[in-house]
């Protein structure tokens, strides 16, 4: 259901659904990715050798037999293959571990060979010997003062998650600046500590309190294509075209060139399909595979199997969260106080902080105490996932929501009510202190009118299916912080009277459709005559990684700009050809017309002739536009109705309804799109994935038999709400989209599991054993 009908109704393209331009080739096969691009000369493929210790010193790489499997060409090692910009502390800057392997399944060597097959035989014929290690896998035991440490040759380096900045745009809490209660281990590689008011006065004030704490597991993108990467390097060797499966094309340039330390004009960064990504491709094969052509002076090309990529890929960290809550009686939030703890990995950088703000950027309080701590272990570095930890921290909190409600006895929607965030509530952020216009209270009311929510004591009978089981329904909200970076656009009127948008964005969801009708609105045009151009590197207007809902909000204001920009040259030439004022001219459809007077008009093929043509006095059409915008926040509430089998602990998801602020719906059919897919990722997370690691580090799911993913009959009917609170920034009011669908699932289908059996799951995914684990543990309860 989408409530976009009025405001629609004001535009000629946007608000309307439009089919995305790159459908036709995704789903005939016709569509080309990094690993399928040709290139001339001899390629080489490449296949790693990866660590089968989760923490150990490299003692030898023995490369000989190898060498000797008839096509390998060559073998690097991280002592071979140095990179001039070499970093331990940096996953991109240290591809091939050196001395000291800190995860079972860190790459090694490298081997290039003729052939895949050949590749894969050199691989299997290298021989390693490995020195084993104290190895550190529980964060909590981790954070000990006496823990082992996780570095012991190369100590750790400052570091951020992957696309953190790309994703949202927050400047955090403070930072710890008092000495800690109790010593830690130098396995915790980063802190910050957020405050507001006095949490000791607020729980003074408090007449109900709870307080939970809550796990999450280690969850991977999994995206349909593999990390891929093709290069080819000059025959002189000075300059590298890359082909990757990656979320930027100028950040993937800035990275290979900081690593190999060459200047960024060298590095040319393609622009191609990428098959999903979802936070996990900001970067990270890509400096290898250039060093390893840079060297071999060949086409070197890296497409990682499913269990290389389960293995050694970037996927979302584990959480240890803590909340504990305060209210009066009448329901008034009074404090909220947090630990967060989120598993780094074998680097530096989880985003523990931007959850620690999720945490405290849902409800009103005056008195807010959160920790965050990012802690080190023998597991696969971390990198960002839709939202990045948004979900963990929304779990912990909206979970923690419904069982003070429970306490006070009081509705869990009107709790929510009562105590969302408004505009202008004082924000964490140093940036912004007051929250803008934000829509959560308009999305819980169209929760509250819904059947779903509104009918949801006629609706807790099974399925005849399903007799026997228990139902239950579940509310939570979440939001996204929104991110942002610099965008710029151009708009050129070509001579057949269309018009091409260049830009540098990677367009992953469908984001070329939205910016066709934002310029196709912008300029009074069909959409039919817009072409979305990208390119490479070297010659799109810059643009920020795709990640962080930003790119519509974003590049969109760059592209409107650009577009109006062009629009203006064209009323301009018009007005000398129709020998009439340019503010009595418009643009209607495919031509320029005077206004009033329909029969008066010049063809955009005639404005793009005229101004193309050899020795003609009128300038090309060329429009540009750029942008910087503050965030728009955005939320979403959900409703999840879940049946649960109390003889096995099973969990259907029967119905979902995902009511969420979008600002304006500038393509309604993508963006419920993305909430369905936001949604069914949620699923994942909820009752799915999951790595399992034993004591010794190995990854027990390190294949998609073992790793398991929601198959299309665990997805539920599900009903998008869009909401349209307008952004002060976005165009036409246009919000982010892609992150907040995922954000309040797990909590919605825990709290509707609470409302089913009675019980509390407080470890994802909430698996059957874990279901029935806890409703039998229930029941034994006095």
């Amino acid at each position: 259901m989408t409530q976009t009908a009025d405001r629609s109704a004001e535009y000629r393209a946007i608000g309307k659904p439009y089919q995305r331009p790159d459908a036709p080739a995704k789903v005939t096969g016709q569509a080309r990715y990094a690993g399928d691009i040709p290139v001339p000369g001899k390629l080489l493929y490449a296949r790693p050798v990866l660590s089968p210790y989760a923490h150990a010193r490299i003692v030898n790489i023995n490369t000989s037999q190898a060498l000797a499997v008839p096509g390998v060409h060559a073998i690097y090692t991280g002592e071979t293959l140095p990179l001039e910009g070499y970093n331990s502390g940096q996953r991109t800057k240290s591809p091939l571990a050196r001395q000291e392997v800190l995860w079972a399944g860190q790459p090694v060597a490298l081997v290039l060979a003729e052939s895949e097959a050949a590749a894969a035989d050199g691989a299997a014929a290298i021989e390693v010997d490995y020195e084993p290690l104290p190895v550190v896998v529980d964060p909590l035991a981790a954070m000990e003062p006496d823990a082992p440490l996780t570095r012991l040759l190369e100590k750790k380096q400052a570091g951020e998650i992957a696309g953190g900045e790309a994703h949202a745009a927050v400047s955090g809490g403070e930072e710890e600046g008092e000495q800690e209660s109790q010593p830690l281990s130098e396995n915790v590689s980063d802190r910050s500590h957020l405050r507001q008011g006095d949490i000791e006065a607020g729980w003074r004030e408090a007449e109900v309190v709870v307080e939970r704490r809550y796990r999450t597991s280690v969850v991977h993108q999994s995206y349909l294509e593999p990390q891929s990467i093709t290069v080819m390097p000059s025959p002189d060797g000075a300059q590298y075209t890359v082909w990757a499966s990656a979320q930027g094309l100028f950040t993937t340039r800035t990275e290979i060139a900081e690593a190999l330390n060459l200047p960024e004009r060298q590095i040319h960064v393609e622009s191609v399909p990428i098959g999903g990504a979802f936070g996990g491709k900001f970067t990270l094969l890509e400096p290898l595979v250039v060093a390893a052509a840079r060297a071999s002076r060949r086409p070197v090309r890296l497409v990682f199997t499913r269990s290389e990529d389960l293995l050694a890929a970037n996927p979302a960290p584990q959480a240890i969260i803590a909340v504990k809550l305060g209210a009066r009686r009448d329901g008034t939030l009074v404090a909220l106080q947090g630990e967060v703890i989120f598993d780094s990995g074998a680097y530096a950088g989880a985003a523990a902080g931007l959850a620690g703000f999720i945490l405290a950027s849902t409800y009103r309080c005056p008195n807010i105490d959160i920790r965050c701590y990012e802690v080190l272990t023998n597991k696969v570095g971390v990198g960002a996932y839709r939202a990045p930890g948004a979900p963990q921290a929304t779990f912990a909190l909206e979970s923690t929501v419904d069982e003070l409600c429970d306490e006070l006895g009081m509705d869990p929607l009107e709790f929510r009510l009562k105590n969302c965030l408004r505009e202008g509530d004082p924000a964490l952020d140093r940036r912004r202190p007051r929250w803008p216009r934000i829509g959560l209270l308009d999305c819980l009311e169209k929760v509250r009118e819904h059947p779903l929510w509104a009918r949801r004591r006629e609706l807790l009978t099974p399925p005849p299916e399903l007799s026997g089981w228990k139902v239950g329904i579940g509310l939570a909200v979440g939001g996204w912080p929104g991110g942002t970076e610099p965008a710029a656009a151009a708009c050129r009127l070509d001579r057949d009277g269309r018009l091409t948008v260049i830009v540098g964005t990677v367009d992953l969801t469908g984001t070329d459709s939205a910016l066709t009708l934002i310029a196709a609105e912008g300029l009074g045009v069909s959409p039919e005559l817009v072409q979305i151009e990208h390119g490479s590197s070297d010659n799109v207007p810059h643009s920020g990684s795709t990640g962080g809902s930003k790119i519509t909000y974003t590049m969109g204001p760059a592209v409107l700009a650009a577009v109006r920009d062009a629009r203006q040259q064209i009323l301009e030439v018009a007005a000398e050809l129709l020998e009439a004022a340019v503010d009595d001219l418009e643009i209607e459809r495919d031509r320029v017309v005077v206004r009033g007077v329909p029969d008066r008009s010049v063809s955009l093929q005639k404005i793009g002739q005229v101004t193309t043509a050899f020795g003609s006095r009128y300038q090309p059409i060329y429009g540009r536009g750029r942008s910087a915008l503050a965030s728009s926040p955005m939320y979403a509430a959900h409703v999840a109705r879940v049946a649960v089998d109390p003889e096995t602990g099973e969990v259907r998801v029967l119905d979902y309804l995902a009511a969420q602020d979008v600002g304006f719906a500038i393509n309604p059919a993508e963006i419920e799109g993305q909430i369905h897919g936001g949604v069914t990722q949620g699923l994942g997370w909820a009752l799915f994935e999951g790595f399992v690691y034993d004591e010794h580090g190995q990854l027990l799911t390190a294949t998609l038999m073992d790793y398991a993913l929601p198959h299309s009959t665990d997805v539920p009917n599900i009903t998008p709400l869009l909401v349209e609170v307008p952004s002060e920034h976005g165009p036409f009011g246009a919000k982010g989209v892609g992150e907040p669908p995922v954000v309040p699932v797990a909590a919605a289908i825990a709290n509707a599991i609470k409302a089913a059996l009675g019980v509390r799951l407080t470890h994802l995914p909430m698996t059957p054993e874990r279901v029935l684990r806890a409703f039998q543990q229930q029941g034994q309860t006095p």
